[in-house]
């Protein structure tokens, strides 16, 4: 069996990276957003056009992002949305509800710290990670029923 897995969040680590190192010899399929901050931020005026006020700046990139986010996780099986300590990740939020009311198979990624303010999100998740390894061990353990030595 194939998993696709959506990498949702923070992009301001290598969260990623570990779990698709990590996940090297199973069968999994990674996609995730565009995270070059620049590009993501920009591409709405970039594609369509400059604009003057800042509102419709970022309102023209997040709706073209929202292309690429609601395809992934239509598209995926599992969906692990990362929360990481530096920046609010609202986007990371809104991704981990839409997969959640899709029925998506959800991991949601965090420190200790965001226990409490992300209860509700955690509530809707199958499994609820720390480290980057907790999700390769979820997917290997899924892909092939093995628990980590």
């Amino acid at each position: 069996m194939t998993l696709n897995v959506y990498l949702s969040g923070e992009i301001h680590t290598d969260w990623r990276e570990q779990i698709i190192e990590g996940a090297t010899g199973l069968d999994v399929v990674f996609s995730g957003p565009v995270t070059d901050h620049a590009a993501s931020d920009d591409c709405g005026v970039a594609i369509l056009g400059a604009e003057e006020n800042k509102f419709w700046h970022d309102h023209k990139g997040a709706m073209i992002n929202a292309i690429r986010t609601r395809k992934g996780i239509s598209d995926a099986d599992v969906v692990v949305v990362r929360f990481g300590d530096q920046y609010k990740q609202w986007n990371a939020a809104f991704d981990a509800g839409y997969a959640a009311a899709l029925g998506k198979s959800l991991i949601i990624l965090h420190g200790p710290d965001h226990a409490h303010p992300l209860k509700e999100v955690d509530a809707a998740a199958l499994a609820v990670a720390e480290r980057p390894g907790q999700v390769v061990e979820i997917l290997r353990y899924v892909l092939t029923g093995t628990l980590p030595e």
